[in-house]
Formats: C-alpha cells, sequence, structure tokens
C-alpha cells in the first residue's frame, strides 16, 4: 500500500498522487483524473500504538503502465490476496482496507 503524509497546501488527493509518484519510480506513469477516494477512517498507528491518525484511501482506477521500482522507501513491492493470511498487514490494512477491499471484490 503506498501511503504517507499530507504535505502543508495539498488536499489529500494531490498528496495520493505525489506519493504515487515518488513510491512506484519513475518508470510507471498512470492517469491522475483515474483516483477515486473510497475511504476516510481515524485509527491508531500501528508502529507505536498510541498516535492517532486519520486516514484516507484512494482507489486507482486506471491501468499502470511501464515497469515499479522500489524506491527508498519501499523495500520491494509485493501483489496481495486474502489467500496469503493478514500476519504481514498492519492494522489499518487488516481491520479497514482489507474488509473493505474484499466487500468490494477489489481484490480475491
Amino acid at each position: 500500500m503506498i501511503g504517507g503524509r499530507i504535505e502543508d497546501g495539498e488536499t489529500p488527493l494531490k498528496a495520493a498522487i505525489r506519493e504515487c509518484h515518488e513510491e512506484l519510480g519513475k518508470n510507471v506513469s498512470f492517469d491522475e483524473s483515474q483516483f477515486e477516494l473510497v475511504m476516510e477512517f481515524d485509527e491508531i498507528a500501528t508502529s507505536d500504538g498510541v498516535t492517532p491518525i486519520h486516514f484516507f484511501v484512494f482507489k486507482y482506477n486506471g491501468i499502470l503502465k511501464g515497469n515499479l521500482e522500489t524506491s527508498e522507501e519501499i523495500e520491494k513491492f509485493l501483489w496481495y490476496d486474502s489467500s496469503m493470511g493478514n500476519n504481514i498487514l498492519s492494522n489499518t490494512l487488516k481491520n479497514e482496507v482489507i474488509p473493505y477491499c474484499l466487500g468490494k471484490k477489489l481484490i480475491k
């Protein structure tokens, strides 16, 4: 899952687009008009168990073109489906995002 903070002066959508550019690599292109806000919720950070975070989750409705490249922020890419279990997932993915995606048939 691509993610990051909203910087000063950014909208949630602009932050999502910037993070995709940063984390997918320079050899991937996508249509910025294909982002759709699908979820917004509050959760406590998995990293420390106390920090509240407000999440915006966007779905990309287009097709990525080019080759994914890992960035300094991402160690590796993983195409996830629910048969992999949830022990590798953060609480946010486990409790919010994956159930939403399964319910909408966005993932298997």
